[in-house]
């Protein structure tokens, strides 16, 4: 019986197994951009009601259902294709989606707390212990990814042709920290981390320009990721608010975050010219986070000119991921996705 066990899998399991080797870490983006667009409607409540309420909720479970499935998905990975997972570590650009992970931990639990903080002490712990757990991941990614920068280029050091905006996706993370750590007791770590954050979001974004000057335009695939330079603005200026900040600098993280999106919608066009990859996906927590803070500002006192484009661009945002799963969801039944890179 046991030599026919497996055979009783056999298609369709076997065939699920073998597709999980490429199973990248740049899928937790989806979790990202649900709980981005979770956050943006709990934000848009004061305009919207409880019809933003609820989307918030069924965003947050979903972003939550998909955290689930891609962490069965990768421990299953883990044990049959360790191969595949050492070549991602390796990876002159996958390497830097290692910290998706922990950023889906502390973008979960932040958003958990935003709806149910004090409902149970047990809920309340639980939220703590795994924005902790988060964040301390985060910042050991983030040392990880970083240490690749001392090494020389043909042991997989920092070289021009290989440095996107991927390389942000760490310095989001640390940027994040105040949004949950503060309501959770962890103010002063939060703050810190957010330093970090603060610290090397200049140094990427001036990197990333001299390589658009010396190894010339990202490859077209990687265009989307463009959008990652809206994120480190939105989510410090929400950092702001959140330490309660000179609202003067808050309104110019928007302007130089609104700079940065309508430089990635110049790209617009190669974007839709190119088959639907997971690479769409860059655009989709970028959108949310900006939305976000838009809908923060048009709270405000001086800011009440932006709630009819705040509401624009919450439609916006919410029909982009929308369309982004349901391309998933036909690239994965088409065969198109979880397919060896060309």
């Amino acid at each position: 019986m046991n030599a026919t066990t497996p055979n009783v899998r056999t298609p369709w399991a076997h065939h699920a197994i073998a597709r999980l080797a490429h199973l990248s870490p740049a899928w937790f983006v989806l979790v990202m951009g649900w709980c981005g667009l979770a956050q943006a409607w709990l934000r848009a409540t004061d305009v919207l009601g409880d019809m933003a309420l609820g989307m918030s909720l069924v965003s947050g479970a979903f972003a939550l259902l998909i955290f689930a499935i891609l962490c069965v998905a990768c421990l299953v990975r883990l044990n049959t294709h360790k191969t595949a997972v050492q070549v991602d570590l390796k990876h002159p650009v996958r390497h830097a989606f290692m910290a998706t992970l922990p950023i889906s931990l502390m973008l979960l639990s932040t958003l958990v707390a935003g709806l149910f903080w004090n409902v149970h002490p047990w809920l309340d712990q639980l939220l703590r212990t795994t924005w902790l757990l988060g964040s301390l991941l985060e910042l050991a990614a983030t040392v990880w990814v970083l240490g690749r920068w001392l090494r020389a280029k043909e042991q997989g050091g920092l070289q021009w042709a290989t440095f996107t905006p991927v390389l942000f996706i760490p310095v989001v993370g640390n940027v994040l920290a105040p949004l949950g750590g503060v309501t959770m007791g962890f103010a002063p770590w939060a703050t810190a981390q957010f330093g970090i954050g603060l610290l090397l979001w200049p140094v990427l974004q001036t990197l990333l320009i001299v390589r658009l000057v010396q190894a010339g335009p990202l490859p077209e695939r990687m265009s989307p990721a463009l959008f990652i330079t809206v994120v480190p603005p939105s989510i410090i200026g929400l950092d702001m608010l959140q330490l309660n900040a000179l609202m003067p600098v808050v309104w110019a993280l928007w302007g130089v975050g609104l700079f940065f999106l309508m430089w990635a919608m110049t790209q617009l066009d190669t974007i839709r010219s190119q088959p639907f990859g997971m690479g769409h996906w860059g655009m989709s927590f970028p959108l949310a986070a900006f939305t976000t803070l838009t809908l923060r500002l048009s709270s405000a006192p001086e800011g009440t000119w932006l709630q009819l484009p705040a509401t624009a661009l919450l439609a916006i945002t919410f029909l982009v991921i929308l369309g982004l799963t349901l391309g998933t969801w036909r690239g994965l039944r088409a065969g198109t996705l979880l397919v060896a890179e060309g």
